[in-house]
């Protein structure tokens, strides 16, 4: 499958990887075709991996990641242009404010009432958005078995019912299980797995190494 990745940070480069790893074709997007940080990324692979701009991208892809920090996420999906248009969009990023430091507060408007995933599909209403990923740390969401053998949770929400299934299909190949994907309904769900990063903060503040949520009842 032809894969496209906004963002050439730690999420989009460590998720690329895996994509290259199980033989999708990747795309690694930026705001610049001659951005030094995806052009040493994709020469690290043989095949499969390739870079070009947001929209560049985003036309190439199948299915599109954002992975773009989530202050810039709107705009940068703006530079994608209609290379989002009618595709899946499975976003990543959360609603951080940076303004105050490593406070780890959600931007206000975009927190409670709504959410970025909820703001991303009213922007682009022709995308079929599906927030899912976006309670972890980037190497756990593509190795989930790495702690307690995958037995731990990961969200999923969207409006579309068929993106949402294509998109478990794809967790399913990365390697979470049926039973650890949970979804929420529609992207209104996103509101709660987003304002989870402050408490996702809090606990990796007290704790030592990888740790993960799990829903038990």
């Amino acid at each position: 499958m032809k894969i496209a990745v906004l963002g050439t940070g730690a999420v989009g480069t460590t998720i690329a990887s895996k994509l290259i790893e199980l033989g999708h074709q990747v795309m690694i997007g930026s705001r610049s075709k001659t951005n030094e940080k995806a052009i040493e990324f994709v020469n690290k692979f043989d095949q499969n991996a390739t870079n070009g701009t947001f929209e560049e991208a985003a036309t190439f892809g199948e299915i599109i990641f954002n992975c773009v920090k989530g202050q810039f996420a709107i705009e940068a999906l703006k530079q994608a242009g209609n290379g989002i248009v009618n595709k899946i969009l499975i976003d990543i990023s959360n609603p951080i404010d940076t303004s105050k430091g490593m406070s780890f507060c959600l931007i206000p408007e975009l927190c409670n009432t709504n959410s970025l995933g909820e703001e991303i599909q009213k922007t682009f209403p022709n995308t079929k958005v599906v927030k899912t990923l976006n309670t972890m740390w980037s190497t756990l969401m593509m190795i989930p078995s790495m702690l307690k053998d995958g037995d731990h949770t990961n969200f999923i929400c969207g409006n579309d019912e068929e993106a949402k299934n294509i998109v478990r299909n794809l967790l399913k190949e990365i390697g979470w299980k049926e039973e650890a994907i949970v979804d929420l309904g529609d992207i209104t769900g996103s509101r709660g797995t987003e304002a989870m990063l402050q408490l996702w903060w809090k606990i990796w503040g007290v704790t030592m190494g990888t740790f993960s949520i799990k829903v038990v009842n």
